[in-house]
């Protein structure tokens, strides 16, 4: 009995000696941990750019969805309707620019035109006023000299020298000359009158000018009201659009987290999918076991959920700062208090082997080969 305890004994202590031996040697040969995790670059949580009362979801948890598939819809009737509103607006608008453009065009012409005609009519009754001040000036020049030779045959015929006829005579022409230039003095005058009434239609023309520049500020006032409408045209279209939440990638359902006719805000979650086949595993790697991992290094993944299937993979990247480092609180060691801490750095893992049974968040073990 004594042999045989010491013989157990002996091969209990070769075990335990080459068991030990073998896991000195795996973990000197393997960067192992259990901090992993399967993850996913996949896993997207969508949701609306505007807010409204879901009439429409499609999908429930773990169902497949196809890329560009219809998930949920928000009641748009509120939109639709201030969209036909909008859309009669500008339509309004645009009669209104076009006619104020027209009676623009048609009062700046007519203007132009009366402009034109009413500088020629007083240019010609310049012209026409100035041959009859030069007229009336060269009969007083010819009265005068009428009134001379009245005087002159008066002096005759008292004389005796001259006949009574010829007296007469001078004497009707110098009365019906100075006729003459009474009645063209007067047609002078209105001439005259015409001619400042010609100055007034003009000085009316150029006030009526400002009323096309009061037209042309109230196209331009209606055309900024038409471009601000289109905006707001092209917002509500924009809501429009974006009441219809469509899947971004072929994948699952992961969660919804809505009901059927809530009233959802502008950004809130309405479901997550993900993309089962785009699985990697992170790994939180001791700073003290990081020593030979490097990238493109072979990589055996257990998985928590099925202990007995051993996957593959391969060190895809080593990230350059540890996880403490974006801690929302870091630590103060200002004070002078200081613990050291083992730091933990992320190590990205490809699967190479994935199967669809694999469920992001699952737990996982790896060993990094070291080279």
């Amino acid at each position: 009995m004594k042999r045989i305890g010491t013989i157990v004994l002996i091969i209990l202590i070769i075990g335990f000696g080459i068991a030990g031996y073998r896991y000195v040697s795996y973990r000197t040969k393997n960067a192992v941990s259990d901090a992993a995790f399967v993850r996913t670059d996949s896993l997207l949580t969508l949701s609306f750019k505007v807010g409204g009362r879901i009439d429409r979801l499609t999908k429930k948890e773990g169902q497949s969805v196809h890329k560009g598939e219809l998930l949920a819809h928000i009641d748009t009737k509120d939109f639709e309707l201030a969209l036909q509103r909008t859309q009669k607006r500008i339509e309004a608008l645009k009669h209104q620019a076009k006619a104020l453009q027209f009676q623009r065009q048609e009062l700046n012409q007519s203007l132009a035109i009366q402009a034109t005609i009413t500088k020629n009519d007083k240019k010609k009754l310049s012209k026409q006023i100035e041959a009859f001040r030069l007229g009336i000036k060269a009969k007083e020049i010819q009265l005068a000299q009428l009134s001379r030779d009245l005087a002159r045959y008066q002096k005759l015929y008292r004389r005796r020298l001259l006949q009574k006829e010829k007296l007469e005579k001078a004497r009707t022409a110098k009365q019906m000359l100075e006729r003459q230039i009474a009645s063209d003095r007067k047609r002078l005058e209105a001439m005259r009158v015409d001619l400042a009434n010609l100055v007034q239609k003009l000085r009316l023309i150029q006030t009526q000018k400002k009323r096309v520049q009061e037209l042309g500020e109230q196209c331009k006032a209606t055309l900024k009201q038409i471009a601000a409408l289109q905006k707001a045209k092209e917002q509500l279209q924009n809501k429009i659009a974006y009441a219809t939440l469509r899947s971004p990638i072929e994948g699952q359902v992961a969660k919804r987290f809505v009901n059927l006719y809530r009233v959802v805000k502008k950004g809130s979650p309405i479901y997550s999918v993900v993309d089962p086949k785009d699985l990697h595993i992170e790994v939180l790697l001791s700073e003290k076991k990081l020593q030979g991992v490097k990238k493109g290094n072979n990589v055996a993944i257990h998985i928590d959920a099925y202990p007995d299937r051993t996957y593959h993979g391969r060190v895809e990247s080593i990230l350059p700062a540890s996880a403490a480092t974006f801690a929302l609180v870091p630590r103060d060691i200002a004070s002078g208090e200081f613990t050291k801490l083992d730091q933990r750095f992320g190590v990205r893992i490809t699967i190479e082997d994935p199967t669809p049974d694999l469920r992001v968040g699952m737990g996982a073990s790896v060993a990094i080969e070291r080279k």
